[in-house]
């Protein structure tokens, strides 16, 4: 065993031995799709500049944590988003009523000084009045006494902190005692000294304490006050025969419940806990049962160091989970299928690998098997990674242009594919040279799997099928099902979903089933006849409409409680208009820059022919996946986008293979024509699309499969973009990369670096400065 061998294996033992640990000691972040709760994102308004607007956003994010802590929520989660947004996650909340109470509280909190009173009213109770320009109101007290207030003389925000506590020496039982800051203090001083100049038990001795136009404190100024003295700001406390629970939430209200601004709920998720738990259920059954399909066909294929790269794949499982884990990343339905489907992307750099090995063997029979497999991992090493840097860029694109759980999606996937690069870089190469240095392993080649050539590249070369002679005529066959693909978007349309149109979608989960019509008859009774009802999966029912509030909400609920009995709300979406604009705003973007950065990257790594042909592959991709969701009449939400990025990341993979084999052929062949080239390259890279192909498509089938409803659709768009991309690698960017080259006239490639590194060996910087 060679020394690089030797720090590969010590490598690949300490990080699995970190995993491991880590796996076993740490739990997972959930995400609330997956644990249940409710999700909110509220926008404040707009200050004058960003450094105001993130202040005040900063102020009302600390006001909303004081209101949610009163609900008694575990491990409520608040984070700032850009300058004027608030992300709030409250675990097992089922019920975004009471929450949206709570936070959505708005109006500020102010004292002011009584100018009068008068007694109850036995009429029923009327708004406040006012009289415009003084500020002034009329409001009643806690008993029912109509206060007349001046203007308000002192806001919330002067408030620094209003504690309740227990004042048994004093026997003024539960009190609340307030603490304001310096500057707010004196106002106070100065409020409560004016109000002392009245005679003790006059109401004008008040001072009022308003809420949301309401009076929820009018405490007397003590008589042991002076006129003019006023009552210091450090040790201001509010006596009246309080109970322990009333002092707290008066102490809570003046403390927390002034916001600078008024906030506004855009965003809304709410998550059963049975959905989660099946979802996570679903989607271990996926990966159990893809990666056990995958392992067993690369074993198939590839023989004993097949199996060794299903060591090394499980090896990988376990390094992301890790990773998830220890940098502490939440877990969300999109990310776990992300997670899902990196298995079945983290197969193709072994098999890359392997058929380069492959090559090797068959180029030079009398090789030895060690030679091969390392001449394998240099030649395979540029396709590998540029392949995963496209991966990652269009990780990257959804980490920063998503919402939501498409961020954790983009996380996940990002985290997926360096792990897998590690895995087979550095787990499956020392699995395999230890392997290759046996003698058993060498001369039996039956066993190895790797120097006798697969069923594929035999019948291919059997075969040498004439593919490019007529490329126009494969453009030809691409343009027909980018026709009908967007046939498909203009005569059916794309049913966007909430996210990008904005409304509301709830899922229910009856007792008793509902067929769809007589749930439409009867929320039509009930006043929502513009909701759109569909079926959900399992026979749940989907509730889509427009603008709907948390009590809307719940009397639609009640309206399907009546046919379907015992009525459990299994998901519900909010979106906000505003925000729905920007989410579809944002998809645009994220579809354009994807394009861009892509092209851009395969200009810098390629010929600009090849690169502008991967992007019309790509493009290819795209349209054909809109046409089929299209055809099909599924919904295009943010999962869809995420589907819809991997493709993109998947596709240009793909066609860097191909590419990379033409570059590294036609710089060894420059009298060769281009057509030549490009056939022999395909034919040489089938074998790694189909085999890797395979790989994926065995996780997608599981997923799509066992996933359940909320996963169905993103299989189901992974699986069209895999085919179609597979297609359009070959079919597509080859065929317009010649046509490009034909009408421009380029000279071929001047074997420059990138010509001089693909056709002599790599250093790996492991080496011990062996050659082969």
């Amino acid at each position: 065993m060679t020394r690089a061998t030797t720090v590969r294996a010590v490598l690949a033992a300490a990080v699995l031995l970190v995993s491991v640990f880590i796996t076993l000691t740490m739990s997972p972040r959930l995400g609330l799709d997956l644990q249940g709760g409710t999700r909110m994102v509220l926008q404040a308004e707009d200050s004058a500049t960003v450094e105001a607007n993130r202040e005040t956003t900063d102020r009302t994010l600390e006001v909303l944590r004081q209101r949610i802590d009163s609900l008694g929520v575990a491990e409520p989660v608040l984070t700032r988003s850009g300058e004027d947004r608030i992300i709030v996650e409250l675990p097992d909340v089922q019920d975004p009523r009471q929450a949206a109470a709570v936070i959505g509280r708005t109006a500020q909190l102010s004292f002011h000084a009584v100018q009068g009173a008068t007694p109850p009213r036995t009429e029923p109770e009327s708004k406040p009045e006012s009289e415009t320009g003084s500020g002034r109101l009329t409001l009643p007290d806690e008993q029912g006494t109509q206060l007349d207030l001046g203007p308000a003389r002192l806001s919330g925000a002067g408030v620094k902190d209003a504690t309740a506590s227990f004042e048994a020496q004093q026997a003024a039982g539960w009190t609340v005692k307030l603490d304001f800051h310096k500057d707010a203090g004196k106002d106070w001083t100065r409020l409560t000294g004016e109000a002392a100049c009245h005679p003790a038990g006059d109401e004008r001795r008040r001072v009022a304490i308003v809420l949301d136009e309401k009076v929820i404190s009018s405490p007397q100024v003590d008589p042991s006050v002076g006129c003019q003295a006023g009552l210091p700001s450090g040790g201001t406390q509010i006596t009246g025969s309080f109970t322990a629970k009333e002092a707290r939430d008066l102490a809570l209200l003046i403390k927390g419940g002034a916001l600078p601004v008024p906030v506004e709920i855009v965003e809304q998720r709410t998550v059963g806990p049975t959905l989660g738990a099946a979802a996570i259920d679903a989607s271990a059954q996926a990966a159990l049962i893809g990666a056990a399909a995958t392992a067993l066909f690369i074993t198939f294929v590839y023989r004993l160091f097949g199996a060794l790269a299903a060591v090394a794949l499980a090896a990988y499982g376990v390094i992301s989970y890790a990773a998830l884990v220890g940098l502490g990343v939440t877990l969300t339905l999109p990310g776990l299928a992300g997670f899902v489907l990196a298995i079945g992307m983290a197969v193709d750099a072994n098999v890359l690998v392997f058929e380069r090995a492959r090559e090797e063997c068959q180029d030079r029979p009398t090789r030895s098997l060690r030679s091969a497999l390392t001449t394998g991992f240099q030649k395979a090493f540029s396709a590998v990674a540029d392949s995963n840097i496209t991966t990652l860029l269009a990780a990257g694109l959804l980490f920063f242009l998503g919402s939501g759980p498409v961020k954790g999606f983009g996380v996940t996937l990002a985290i997926g594919v360096v792990a897998s690069m590690f895995s087979a870089l550095v787990i499956a190469r020392a699995l395999t040279e230890i392997a290759a240095g046996s003698r058993f392993v060498s001369d039996y080649r039956g066993v190895n799997g790797i120097a006798r050539p697969g069923s594929v590249r035999t019948w291919l070369t059997r075969k040498d099928p004439q593919l490019f002679r007529k490329p126009v005529r494969w453009l030809v066959v691409s343009t027909v099902l980018v026709a009908v693909a967007v046939a498909g978007i203009v005569v059916r349309g794309i049913d966007l979903g909430v996210e990008f149109t904005g409304g509301r979608l709830v899922e229910y989960s009856t007792s008793r089933p509902v067929d769809v019509e007589t749930a439409r008859s009867t929320l039509a009774d009930a006043g929502f006849g513009d909701a759109e009802v569909t079926t959900a999966g399992d026979g749940d029912i989907s509730v889509r409409t427009g603008k709907l509030d948390n009590d809307g909400e719940h009397a639609l609920r009640e309206a399907l409680a009546t046919e379907g009995g015992e009525t459990t709300k299994v998901r519900d979406e909010l979106i906000g208009p505003s925000l729905g604009d920007e989410l579809r705003r944002n998809a645009l973007i994220a579809l354009g820059v994807a394009v861009f950065v892509q092209l851009a990257y395969l200009a810098m790594r390629f010929r600009w022919t090849f690169a502008v042909a991967s992007v019309v592959g790509m493009v290819h991709d795209v349209v054909i996946v809109v046409g089929a969701f299209a055809w099909l009449g599924r919904p295009v939400d943010g999962i869809f986008l995420a589907a819809l990025l991997t493709v993109i990341g998947y596709s240009v993979n793909d066609s860097v293979v191909v590419f990379d084999r033409v570059r590294e052929l036609w710089a060894g062949n420059r009298k060769t024509p281009l057509a030549t080239i490009a056939r022999r390259a395909v034919l040489q890279t089938v074998p790694r699309t189909v085999n890797t192909g395979m790989g994926a498509l065995f996780i997608l089938v599981a997923l799509a499969v066992l996933g359940g409803d909320s996963l169905a659709d993103f299989a189901l768009a992974l699986l069209i973009g895999i085919v179609v991309g597979t297609w359009s690698s070959v079919f597509t960017a080859v065929p317009g990369a010649l046509v490009l080259e034909r009408r421009t006239g380029a000279p071929p490639p001047v074997p420059g670096k990138a010509s001089r590194r693909a056709r002599a060996p790599r250093r790996d910087p492991l080496d011990n400065g062996a050659r082969v």
